[in-house]
Parts: C-alpha cells; structure tokens; sequence
C-alpha cells in the first residue's frame, strides 16, 4: 500500500493504490485548502487550483499531469508564479492519483521565502 508523507502536517497515512490524493488528505483531516477556499472551493474539479501541493519526494509514483491541469496551473496569475522553479513538481491535489510513497507539502507558498523576484 503506497504511504503518503504530509511534511507540514508531520503525518503518515496509507491509502489504496490509484487513490486521489485530495480524497486521502480529507479522509485523514488534513487540510489542503488556504483561507477563504477552506470554505468555498471547486469540490475537487480542478478549477480553483487551491488545492494546489508540491511532490517533494516520488513525483515518479504520482499519475501524470493532464492537459487540464497544466493549463490551469499556467493559466492562473497566481499558480503561473508558483511554478517557477515548481514546473514538475508543483500539481493540484484533486487530480492527483497516488501509486507508490510520496512526500507531500500542502498549501505551499506563492514565491518561496529567501527567492527574488525581480533579480
């Protein structure tokens, strides 16, 4: 059974092979979304991009990225920012299916801390 690492959250959980990810995280009571999507948000259809986490170990063990899914993430003004340096790793949660172990940070910043922006 394939384990999902939540780095932030300091977790463990297994779940089912083929899993969605965004499914196991609120099984488990770990929270995807920022605030004010925490309330409102697209229920998993992808269109939101909140639910948006970084793949920090085992992006091998993850479904590919949709077509989908790669236009909202370069799309989006604030998902095209968190790309940068992200491109492989960064995906949405919703559309994630989990095959193997996985280390996951939830609701990871728009421009990493210690980054410049403009050079």
């Amino acid at each position: 059974m394939p384990t999902i690492n939540f780095v932030k959250e300091k977790r463990k959980v297994e779940c089912a092979p083929g899993e969605n990810l965004r499914s196991v995280a609120q099984r488990e009571g770990i929270e995807l979304y920022p605030f004010p999507h925490n309330k409102v948000n697209c229920m998993g259809m992808g269109m939101c991009a909140s639910c948006r986490v970084h793949i920090t170990k085992g992006t091998e063990n993850v479904s590919k990225q949709g077509f989908f899914e790669w236009v909202r993430l370069v799309l989006g003004p604030l998902t095209f920012f968190a790309r940068i340096g992200h491109t492989e790793d960064l995906r949405l949660a919703c559309k994630i299916k989990v095959n193997g172990n996985i280390d996951v940070e939830t609701q990871p910043a728009i421009i990493a801390a210690g980054e410049r922006f403009w050079g």
